[in-house]
């Protein structure tokens, strides 16, 4: 895993705000499978070793353990989502086990996707609200002038003529322009959902990548064990 993606989360964990064990399930991928009957530590880690001699692959090895660490792998790499990781082989009373342990730097942008583009929408949605309420204080405002009084001649007034009336408004074309006005509006106010569909993408990515690849990693060790 990169510095810069993991430095935040670990901050976390030593401010005591998260435990860093129950979240990096995100990122990691573990699990453990039985050896063929009668098979070494030696001979398994000979059967998995070309999966570590791929380009941008390097790894140590020692009697029971692997540990790997990749850098701008090919995409041709079978392996090649995972950056580093643990391979251990234990004894147990059923026979020699296999464990994994496995990092995702792609998972983890995969599952913090949707969180960002999430607070672009909500981002956008206030950004909206405070365009609406400038522009609708701006209207009020302007409606707010008065109109010049008109005001009655002295003699008229002195006559007893009645006061002029406020010319009229057509209030048919009134209610058209503000109907026009709520559409020009509509088509004016910033959008969230074009961040809520790419936080959706991004988010069934995540689920699909993390079971399958769970699953492929697993079917890859299985074969390469039975020697496939």
């Amino acid at each position: 895993m990169s510095l810069a993606v993991l430095m935040p989360l670990k901050a976390l964990s030593k401010g005591g705000c998260v435990n860093l064990r129950f979240i990096d399930w995100i990122w990691h991928i573990r699990g453990s499978m039985p050896l063929v009957p009668e098979q070494s530590s030696e001979e398994a880690f000979d059967r998995l070793d070309p999966l570590f001699r791929q380009r941008g692959t390097s790894h140590e090895r020692t009697y029971d353990t692997l540990t790997f660490r990749k850098k701008a792998q090919a995409p041709q790499d079978k392996m090649s989502i995972f950056d580093d990781g643990v391979l251990r082989i234990e004894k147990g009373e059923g026979g020699s086990v296999l464990r994994y342990n496995l990092t995702s730097r792609a998972l983890l942008l995969c599952f913090l996707a949707p969180l960002l583009f999430l607070g672009f929408a909500q981002l956008t949605i206030v950004m909206g609200n405070q365009k609406s309420s400038t522009e609708a204080s701006d209207k009020a405002k302007k409606e707010e002038k008065k109109e010049p009084e008109l005001k009655l001649n002295p003699i008229d007034k002195f006559l007893g003529a009645p006061e002029p009336e406020k010319p009229k408004k057509d209030d048919k074309k009134k209610g058209k322009d503000k109907d026009k006005d709520k559409d020009d509006e509509k088509d004016d106010k910033p959008s969230p959902t074009p961040a809520y569909v790419f936080a959706a993408i991004f988010a069934t990515l995540y689920i699909v990548g993390r079971i399958l690849e769970d699953w492929l990693i697993k079917r890859l060790f299985r074969r390469k064990l039975a020697g496939s």
